[in-house]
């Protein structure tokens, strides 16, 4: 029997929110046994990035990271956010560390080839997650809490999408844990009516998510999400659930079969 791995993503709305960010880790806090954090911060970044006179780029939601913004994420995701949220889990008695890809060459990434003739800048796209070495902090009774920046093994720093960083960390993780990935933020689940709070859709498998995809059922930024997280069960996770932040038990949301 495989021990039990619990990731949580959190993303940047609750990041933002001193108020729900302490609840959502006073929960992380205390899930039972081993168990990693990664977070967002995209809203964060926005908000330095003007107060520096930066401007912010976005393409179908997707941030262009050229080499201004790039100092500006890695500044407010590695720095910033990272350590805030280590500090909160510390005062927790959560032992955690604070990760970025570069960090022992956990996470490692290829920049973004052009999409479209878009050119996303020093965006990451992840090639390999090493598990054994996220693994070894696990095995030292450490935390993980790992920041949406990645490395290319040539010295560059590349953004990268915090969902997908949960997905390739918890597929990653899938040949030596029994992991479930939770996905919290701001809505209760997967909505089949965005403009109603209570029509969570309870399960979504592949066939389903086709489905509403194709009647709209399901569009905009949830669909990178729903794929990253059917890539993760496909890759061997045990389950994942999109819920709300202040309902990371597992007991309520959208499974992702």
């Amino acid at each position: 029997m495989k021990e039990k791995l619990t990731i949580v993503k959190v993303g940047g709305a609750v990041v933002e929110d001193e108020a729900q960010l302490q609840q959502l880790l006073k929960d992380f806090a205390a899930i039972e046994g081993a168990k990693i954090l990664v977070h967002g911060g995209g809203r964060r970044a926005t908000k330095i990035a003007e107060r520096l006179g930066i401007e912010t780029k976005m393409v179908d939601g997707r941030r262009i990271t050229d080499a201004e913004m790039l100092e500006v994420v890695t500044m407010v995701y590695g720095g910033l956010v990272n350590k805030h949220v280590v500090a909160m889990l510390q005062a927790q008695g959560v032992d955690a560390i604070g990760l970025c890809g570069a960090d022992g060459d956990v996470i490692r990434s290829v920049k973004r080839p052009l999409k479209n003739g878009i050119d996303f800048g020093f965006v990451g796209d992840v090639k390999k997650a090493d598990g054994d070495k996220i693994a070894h902090f696990i095995d030292k009774n450490m935390t993980p809490v790992i920041a949406p920046l990645t490395h290319d093994g040539q010295g560059n720093i590349l953004n990268t999408n915090a969902d997908t960083m949960a997905s390739e960390t918890a597929k990653a993780m899938a040949s030596i844990y029994d992991v479930t990935l939770i996905y919290s933020f701001e809505k209760k689940g997967v909505l089949s009516n965005p403009d109603d709070e209570d029509s969570v859709i309870p399960t979504i498998t592949r066939s389903d998510f086709e489905r509403y995809k194709a009647d709209g059922t399901i569009s905009g930024g949830m669909l990178p999400k729903i794929e990253n997280a059917l890539a993760a069960v496909e890759a061997g996770v045990s389950q994942v659930i999109i819920t709300l932040a202040t309902a990371i038990d597992g007991h309520h949301g959208t499974i992702i079969k």
